[in-house]
């Protein structure tokens, strides 16, 4: 059942990815267990950066596609602008034939960079549950909670208690599960998922509701504070929880800690967004629906940062951290894609491109003609007992044989050659 282990994403190609995923994040958080320095935070950095590193080939990619584009874009606006207004099938047929000769005469493919977006888009949202469900991916975090949950699925009331916690309605389908039985596997999993989201003040308030398990809670909670510790932050507790608690003891530092963890998300994800490559926004385009889209982009440019500050403001500082470690890296990377792309020519890509697709067209033609010569070949061999004189068929048994000659090996022309032979001698048999 989706859900049930331990939050584990069943979703279509992102579970499997997420699996893949997990499988380095638990590598990467058992070497610095080893090191001495078990981390969530540091390990969601270090998880961060090696991911990026590996798409950087597909952004890359993107990015001269990107730059293509823009070389292209006039001539393809001038083609909508040209038929702007005509609806009917001839026209819609006689833009598209357009738009794709100048894409032909680029060298690329309408498609552009879709395949690159299909590849990244599930495994950024696999990062993003693997980093949200940590326990489900990590073994030794998971373990920590073991002892606590074994015991607490044996006390009276527990699954009600834990149901009135802040984050317990996400997980409302796994307590209402017919396999969510007393000490049953399922009940085990949805407990650790929800500990895993509660804030310390739900942590205490376990103690308090069962006295028994005070000491079980308290050294729980002290290991995962170890883990979840990431410069001063617990990052299992959003930034807004951390002030309000900061605040009641006056421990201003950490007020500026939490209030730090939004501010870098907006403004290193702002950052990023400025870096990338960018279309002359400033300039009309003649085109109405393109003029429209170019400013709800660029609207977006700056709705999308403030949106990530109040995002990372509610949730776990955790995912804050992976957010402004996605942003700087996204950044750096950036920088670095951006001084490889200027040394690119991209008229000298354009011709290579160019160059490349006229060859494809003219081996699609060549082999046409090639098929086209044999058909009428087939025929005049066919019409051998047609009432041909033998004058006839000499010139054209000649004629066949001039033809093999200068076809070149492996060729369309020599297998066709070589297939009428093979049927000529067993013709001849």
């Amino acid at each position: 059942m989706s859900g049930i282990l331990l939050t584990k994403t069943s979703t279509f190609i992102i579970g499997p990815v997420a699996t893949l995923l997990g499988y380095l994040m638990n590598g990467i958080f058992n070497v610095l267990d080893k090191l001495g320095i078990p981390n969530i935070g540091l390990s969601i950095i270090i998880f961060v950066l090696i991911i990026y590193l590996c798409m950087m080939p597909l952004t890359i990619k993107q990015q001269k596609f990107s730059k293509l584009q823009a070389k292209m874009s006039p001539e393809l606006q001038a083609i909508s602008k040209k038929y702007e207004g005509k609806k009917d099938n001839e026209s819609i047929m006689a833009m598209n034939e357009e738009q794709k000769e100048v894409y032909k005469k680029y060298g690329v493919s309408p498609t552009g960079s879709c395949v690159q977006l299909i590849i990244q888009m599930p495994i950024l949202l696999a990062l993003y549950r693997v980093i949200y469900n940590i326990p489900a991916y990590v073994p030794a975090v998971k373990n920590v909670f073991s002892d606590l949950v074994n015991k607490l699925v044996t006390m009276d009331g527990a699954s009600e208690f834990l149901q009135t916690f802040k984050n317990a309605s996400y997980y409302a389908k796994q307590f209402e599960s017919e396999a969510f039985t007393a000490g049953s596997e399922v009940m085990k999993n949805t407990f650790i998922d929800v500990l895993n989201k509660a804030s310390t003040a739900e942590w205490m308030s376990i103690g308090e509701k069962f006295p028994s398990l005070s000491s079980t809670v308290q050294s729980t909670y002290d290991t995962l504070n170890q883990y979840n510790n990431f410069l001063g932050l617990n990052i299992g507790n959003s930034p807004w929880y951390t002030m309000k608690e900061a605040f009641g003891t006056g421990q201003f530092l950490l007020v500026i800690g939490a209030l730090l963890v939004p501010v870098l998300a907006a403004l290193s994800q702002f950052l990023s967004v400025k870096l990338m490559p960018q279309s002359n926004n400033n300039q009309s385009s003649g085109n109405e629906t393109a003029d429209s889209m170019m400013a709800s982009m660029k609207m977006m440019n700056y709705t999308m940062p403030i949106m990530s500050a109040v995002l990372c403001f509610t949730l776990p500082a955790g995912m804050g951290i992976y957010w402004v470690a996605g942003s700087v890296v996204r950044c750096i990377q950036q920088v670095v894609i951006n001084r490889h792309i200027d040394k690119i020519d991209f008229d000298e890509l354009i011709k290579k491109n160019q160059e490349k697709a006229a060859k494809k067209v003219k081996k699609e033609v060549d082999s046409s003609v090639v098929i086209r010569n044999a058909n009428i070949r087939a025929k005049a061999v066919t019409s051998f007992d047609n009432g041909m004189s033998q004058e006839e068929k000499d010139a054209l048994i000649e004629e066949a044989r001039r033809k093999n000659a200068e076809a070149k090996p492996d060729s369309m022309a020599a297998k066709v050659n070589m297939v009428k032979d093979y049927n000529e001698k067993n013709s001849s048999k």
